[in-house]
């Protein structure tokens, strides 16, 4: 840590240090080097949440850099978190990339172990994993609290102080696992977690219930994640087909009973108005269990904000973090520096 205790000069880790429960939201870079699009998405998180991430080639798609991404981003006036995957960069590159981040203000990292690249548009592409997730927490919180690079070597000049994060699924099988692959992650030093989606309160209680038993909640700040579903199709797909989200039969019926008053007709039957009245009513009732379940999840002992994944419909954050009551957003001041 720093003279003021801070690992960074991250606004996220103010926000979590202070007591606060933070709000994180996501960005994903377009599949072209267009920034307005960064620019106009960062317009509609601006204010509504204490820092967003920017994903990095997610679903193993090529887009816009995350490190670019991030450089748009902060030119608005909103703090990244940069996500970098082991799928595509061997620990050179990550370090090199780690410096030049830090360098033009970066201050948050996530670590994450990537999409196959099977799943995206290169499937035919190499993979790397020179290093798993862990490792790469353990590489990233040792160039910052030792100073030295991974094959340990001293970093002759100033260090790269990131606040360093991890991804936690509570529902990979196995279950049971679950707790201590992320006891890991804290181990190697992750200062704070970000959840799959969590939809399955009960079940996600349970997974915190043992996160506790370990002590973990008081080593790293826990951030749950949620999403607004846009359709009941959207649900029943991500119950039957996404491994590690589980979907209550209750939110898929909740979803189907705010298109009730279209139902019994099929999608060509229906006329273009009707078409989009349901799709509204649908979208809106999403944002509505949005909300319901960050106020559930906010009693929970051990959680300590909400990750909020809404990608491609970023407008529907404002809403949210509005209807569950957390805005306006803290405003934590970075603290005077203290003379050596």
């Amino acid at each position: 840590m720093n003279g003021n205790g801070y690992l960074s000069g991250s606004n996220l880790e103010r926000v979590l240090r202070a007591g606060h429960f933070a709000v994180t939201a996501e960005l994903g870079p377009p599949q072209s080097a267009d920034a307005e699009v960064i620019r106009k998405k960062a317009a509609l998180l601006k204010g509504y949440c204490d820092a967003v991430n920017i994903t990095d080639n997610q679903t193993a798609i090529v887009r816009m850099s995350s490190i670019g991404s991030a450089a748009i981003v902060l030119q608005e006036g909103l703090e990244p978190v940069i996500q970098m995957t082991c799928r595509d960069r061997n620990r050179l590159a990550m370090q090199s990339d780690l410096l030049g981040a830090y360098a033009i203000g970066i201050r948050n990292i996530l670590c994450l172990s990537g999409d196959h690249q099977t799943f995206g548009n290169h499937p035919g592409s190499k993979n790397v994993f020179d290093m798993d997730s862990i490792q790469m927490v353990k590489m990233v919180t040792d160039m910052r609290d030792r100073r030295v690079f991974q094959n340990g070597e001293e970093i002759k000049g100033q260090e790269p102080r990131f606040f360093v994060g991890a991804a936690a699924s509570p529902f990979a099988h196995p279950l049971e696992f679950r707790p201590y692959r992320l006891a890991k992650k804290v181990k190697a030093g992750a200062n704070f977690i970000q959840t799959q989606l969590i939809y399955d309160i009960e079940a996600f209680a349970k997974f915190m219930e043992k996160v506790r038993e370990l002590g973990l909640h008081e080593q790293t700040y826990i951030l749950a994640g949620v999403g607004p579903l846009k359709s009941p199709g959207m649900a029943r797909y991500m119950r039957d087909n996404v491994p590690g989200i589980l979907v209550p039969d209750e939110i898929i019926e909740r979803m189907k009973k705010a298109g009730a008053p279209w139902a019994g007709k099929k999608k060509d039957e229906l006329t273009k108005e009707e078409k989009k009245a349901r799709s509204k009513a649908w979208r809106e009732e999403g944002i509505k269990v949005c909300i319901d379940l960050i106020k559930q999840l906010r009693e929970i002992e051990g959680v300590a904000g909400v990750h909020i994944m809404a990608i491609e419909w970023e407008e529907a954050v404002k809403p949210i973090v509005e209807g569950a009551g957390l805005y306006p957003r803290p405003k934590v001041p970075a603290p005077e520096p203290q003379a050596a």
